[in-house]
């Protein structure tokens, strides 16, 4: 069985949790907290494996994966049903390339956010910085239900913990962001989202 060695309030683990929910397979997700709160010393051990020392951390029998992409893709194909990156060449490398915009663009952003030693004026930076990203990619939102097609794919699965965090980050976004406001709310409705959630990630919005 898949174990997925998650943050109860981690936007990277989230991301995880949302393939998962999205296959309907059999996984255990176990909590790991690093402030000290619920996990074993033998789970943090695995956890420590991961030469980055970050989560989420998937294992499966002998196999040990770190960084959210290589778990959510290996996911992705073990359970290939629904199908979460393209079928085909040309689309799975524009969704790869989308990916890797977002990982450079948001992810340093979000990982300041996270950060409770990061200083005050460092955090203010990644809010505007974040928010300034955010505003581009409401461009980008156009007629389709999901952001690159009408089928809920991998780029959505990496977006929606990081929409959902945007009020509880103190992020407000342009006017401008209307249609990314709309499209967030239709993958918040989404039942793997809604079903991916720990009462940590449930509470920012409340």
């Amino acid at each position: 069985m898949m174990i997925l060695y998650s943050g109860p309030s981690c936007p990277f683990s989230h991301m995880s949790r949302i393939v998962l929910n999205e296959k309907g397979c059999e996984f255990e997700i176990k909590s790991i907290d690093y402030e000290g709160v619920g996990p074993s010393e033998a789970d943090l051990a695995v956890v420590k494996m991961s030469p980055y020392g970050e989560l989420p951390v998937l294992t499966e029998r002998d196999l040990f994966l770190y960084d959210v992409y290589v778990v959510n893709e290996y996911i992705d194909e073990r359970f290939p049903h629904p199908q979460l990156m393209p079928s085909d060449p040309v689309g799975r490398a524009r969704t790869r390339l989308f990916l890797h915009v977002l990982a450079r663009e948001l992810f340093p952003h979000v990982r300041t956010l996270e950060n409770s030693a990061a200083p005050a004026e460092k955090k203010a930076h990644a809010r505007k910085r974040l928010s300034e990203s955010l505003g581009v990619l409401a461009y980008r939102v156009g007629d389709t239900k999901f952001l690159l097609s009408d089928e809920f794919g991998m780029v959505d699965v990496v977006l929606a913990p990081i929409l959902w965090r945007v009020p509880f980050w103190g992020i407000e976004l342009p006017s401008t962001a209307a249609k990314l406001e709309i499209y967030a709310q239709r993958l918040f409705a989404r039942q793997s989202f809604i079903d991916s959630m720990t009462p940590a990630e449930r509470s920012m919005r409340q």
